[in-house]
């Protein structure tokens, strides 16, 4: 199937500038791609003919935008007010929806109100309680973000933004499941998305002057500090998990739990990560060049640009179908025998650069952490496929728990 039938691209209208300084972000030094640019800034050109094109190449009936960064909050208002004008002017009929990512220290009640009255769904990006959060994530000049981060938070609750939140698991807080999940539900966030941190960084930076080794790259290389231990971050979910599990089901959305019951009842998982071949979730810089993926803004994987070439064909070009299909064809024999291949399926490309135990290459980093959290939710997710089956709620979990006495 062609990727042009329904694709996803996380679009970056300020390229890797933000106005946080965040150790263990991969996209800061992408700014080394563009050493003349002089703005960094999508300018109106290249944001028309992506939008446009963007909505026509879709053969779907709705659509969604996704922004990201860097920051783009940098931008301003008035930026996202021409993103709306210009979606509404190239819509064909189309439903228009859009997603937003953002550090929050710059959300006041402008914003508010455009993010509620445009029906943005924003994804705001916390690691936990300020001792927490303010380890790695700081400004430029190194002070603390979070209360600038919890100021923004206020803002979205004020105006009624839907909101999610983005914590990033590292070597720190994975060490810290429990303060971090309560945190969260206290701030308000019912839908959490748990990030693994994982970078390798060079001994010898390469030709680009990057720290921060591409997936493909097979010179001499190490973990960096702040990446999270394999298998502490599957003890990390299934921390949280056992919380969940007794009284959350139904209130507070995981996105990996509600990925692993879409596993367990038998569909291919939605996240791009966990789906058995990929390419269908590119990313777009800020002067219209498109990568195969988030992960892989490097210039062996640039597709084109927005405005030299058709997007169409760049979606479902060679490259991007042999990218996508790699994926799978990748797969270590180690990985086409696991129990947990159905939900896994190897997970992220870019986690694929330790060997199995049989010596062969290819397996994902994080391997001993997915097995010890599939393992453990496994007996739960056949009670909710069970449910599912029968009509009622997997909800019901949460008494079976009690009942059962099994955490």
């Amino acid at each position: 199937m062609k990727n042009s039938f329904a694709f996803h691209i996380m679009t970056k209208p300020t390229g890797s500038l933000c106005n946080l300084d965040c150790t263990y972000c991969f996209y800061l030094e992408k700014e080394k791609l563009y050493p003349n640019n002089k703005n960094w800034a999508m300018n109106e050109k290249v944001l028309e003919s992506y939008i446009r094109q963007y909505i026509a190449t879709q053969k779907v009936d709705e659509i969604t935008f996704a922004w990201q960064g860097g920051e783009p909050t940098i931008l301003g208002v008035d930026y996202f007010r021409k993103v709306v004008e210009l979606q509404k002017k190239h819509s064909l009929g189309k439903k228009i929806n859009n997603s937003f990512q953002t550090n929050g220290v710059l959300l006041d009640d402008e914003w508010g109100s455009f993010l509620s009255s445009n029906n943005f769904l924003v994804g705001l990006s916390i690691d936990g309680p300020k001792e927490i959060h303010d380890k790695y994530r700081v400004f430029k000049g190194g002070q603390d973000s979070f209360d600038d981060v919890m100021n923004g938070i206020s803002i979205l609750k004020k105006h009624k933004v839907e909101f999610n939140t983005l914590t990033c698991v590292q070597r720190d807080n994975s060490y810290k499941p429990l303060e971090v999940y309560n945190f969260l539900k206290e701030i308000g966030s019912k839908y959490l998305q748990f990030i693994p941190i994982v970078e390798r960084k060079a001994i010898n930076k390469d030709a680009k002057n990057l720290e921060l080794v591409s997936p493909n790259f097979l010179g001499e290389a190490k973990i960096s500090d702040w990446s999270v231990e394999p298998l502490q971050y599957g003890k990390f979910l299934s921390s949280i998990f056992d919380e969940w599990v007794k009284k959350d089901v139904g209130n507070i959305f995981v996105q990996i739990f509600d990925i692993s019951l879409e596993a367990w009842y038998g569909h291919e998982p939605s996240l791009c990560v966990f789906r058995e071949k990929c390419g269908g979730a590119m990313a777009m810089e800020h002067n219209g060049d498109l990568y195969s993926c988030d992960h892989y803004v490097y210039p062996e994987n640039k597709l084109g640009n927005i405005m030299t070439d058709i997007l169409e064909l760049m979606v479902d070009s060679g490259k991007q179908m042999k990218f996508g299909l790699d994926k799978k064809l990748s797969l270590p024999n180690y990985c086409k025998k696991c129990d947990y291949l159905f939900v896994c399926n190897g997970e992220c490309p870019k986690h694929r650069f330790t060997k199995t135990p049989e010596g062969e290459d290819g397996l994902n980093y994080l391997c001993a952490g997915y097995k010890h959290f599939f393992s453990h939710i496994d007996p739960y997710m056949n009670f909710m496929v069970t449910e599912l089956e029968n009509q009622r709620p997997p909800a019901n979990v949460m008494n079976w728990v009690k009942t059962s006495k099994s955490l």
